[in-house]
């Protein structure tokens, strides 16, 4: 997929729409002959002299009708750059068509067009990032919230492949102590007790075991929090998510039942992120036709993956009794209770301590509910999340490969069960923990993390 590293690649760095300035990256051996090509510098400057980075002003020479096109360009001619090897950066004018001109321009100078990713590839392949802080400026890229870009700028900084390249080197010194004593079998060398070697052992394999869960947690944490609305048929819910989310999303109609598949709408109150879910009325009826009864296990299945319930309760019902067995149903994780059609309440049927009454006919406490679902949402607990998600999914069999041998490697020590045995597991244990940060590696694996990438990136 990828050319060869001693070509000279270029490419677009910032996004391609209008904007006041565009920027176009260049990196290869012969960036500095490529831009002499096709740069008229200002005053006496040359490229050719420069050695260290420096800011020269200049123009781009493009194609009629424009011939010229003012950059200022940023050079790092020595290997001391993003990808270690000589490397620019051109800041132009933001039109998308003088961008293409310009990159136009540069390949005709000697460069080509660089893949998805390459840059970053580049950089990882000459050691200046391991392949979890590469994922991270995927990860940064992609970050919808606050959180997943704390998360990725964390990564990029080495918060995850830091911690797991000292847990590699202690590792290494381990196994030159197992192999070492294998070597001296026939004398009485002891290189590490055993009782070292176990203790050794366990504090790596809970090492592991601490970041899986972390990484589980950020499979939790990846999704935005569900609200669910639940209810009986006819009680209000399409109407009170649509007034919620300010949008026809959800069918309304007086025919009870008419939700049967779920709707979600995204929502963002007072700095708080979720979805909003409107799901089929839930029924106690002993005949139901096999419609109905998917209807109801697909509202059961979002009732289980929900981390608020809103039950809601239909206030214009003339008695309040009738609705207590949703009241005795405990829910699966936080809720609400809602009494809808709040402007048609009949007497005494709003007096559940806590509940919230509302209704979407004339905007009656849909502020309130707003609130009170962005507070209790963030009031969750929310998990410490170690890897942006395709860190995450890439590393989670990994490392509980890694765990595992270094599980089984501790019980063999600890049951003497032979030091060559003990060596084969570290072994894996450390191919494995190789393959989460780039240690080891195939042409299989970059490609399906680079390919993701921007181009320009």
């Amino acid at each position: 997929m990828y050319g060869a590293l001693e070509d000279t690649i270029a490419a677009l760095a910032s996004p391609p729409a209008s904007a006041v300035r565009g920027v176009i990256r260049v990196s290869g051996p012969g960036t500095v002959r490529c831009l002499a090509r096709c740069v008229r510098l200002a005053g006496d400057q040359r490229l050719d002299t420069c050695r260290r980075p420096t800011r020269f002003d200049g123009d781009v020479l493009i194609a009629a009708p424009l011939a010229t096109l003012p950059c200022q360009i940023y050079l790092w001619p020595t290997h001391r750059s993003y990808t270690r090897q000589p490397a620019a950066e051109l800041h132009t004018l933001g039109a998308l068509p003088l961008l293409e001109a310009a990159l136009a321009a540069l390949c005709q100078a000697g460069a080509r067009l660089a893949w998805p990713g390459e840059f970053t590839l580049r950089a990882f392949l000459a050691g200046r990032l391991d392949l979890t802080q590469a994922e991270a400026v995927l990860g940064v890229i992609e970050a919808e919230t606050e959180g997943e870009l704390q998360v990725a700028l964390s990564q990029l900084a080495g918060g995850l492949g830091t911690p797991l390249q000292q847990l590699r080197g202690e590792l290494l010194d381990l196994l030159a102590h197992v192999e070492a004593g294998l070597d001296f079998v026939e004398e009485d060398i002891a290189f590490i007790t055993t009782e070292a070697l176990a203790e050794q052992l366990r504090r790596a394999a809970d090492a592991v075991q601490s970041l899986l869960q972390q990484l589980t947690a950020r499979a939790e944490v990846r999704h935005r929090p569900r609200v669910v609305l639940r209810g009986a048929p006819n009680a209000g819910k399409s109407s009170l998510l649509n007034t919620l989310v300010g949008a026809d999303a959800a069918l309304v109609s007086t025919e009870p039942g008419t939700t049967r598949d779920y709707v979600a709408k995204p929502f963002r109150w007072h700095g708080v992120e979720g979805v909003l879910i409107d799901t089929a009325g839930l029924t106690h009826r002993a005949e139901s036709d096999a419609v109905d009864d998917a209807a109801q296990h697909v509202t059961r299945q979002q009732l289980r993956a929900a981390a608020l319930e809103l039950l809601c309760l239909d206030a214009s019902q003339p008695q309040a009794t009738g609705q207590d067995p949703w009241l005795s149903t405990p829910p699966t994780g936080q809720r609400l209770v809602v009494w809808t059609k709040g402007d048609l309440a009949a007497p005494a049927t709003t007096g559940q301590p806590g509940a919230l009454v509302t209704s979407s006919r004339t905007g009656l406490g849909i502020a309130d509910l707003r609130c009170a679902i962005a507070r209790v949402l963030a009031d969750r607990p929310v998990p410490v999340v170690a890897a942006v998600a395709s860190t995450a999914a890439r590393c989670h069999a990994c490392l509980h490969a890694a765990w595992h041998g270094l599980q089984q490697a501790r019980e063999i020590a600890t049951e003497r069960g032979g030091e060559e045995l003990v060596a084969a597991e570290l072994r894996e244990a450390l191919d494995q923990l190789g393959q989460v940060v780039g240690a080891v590696y195939t042409d299989d694996i970059l490609e399906r993390i680079f390919s993701r990438f921007c181009i320009g990136k």
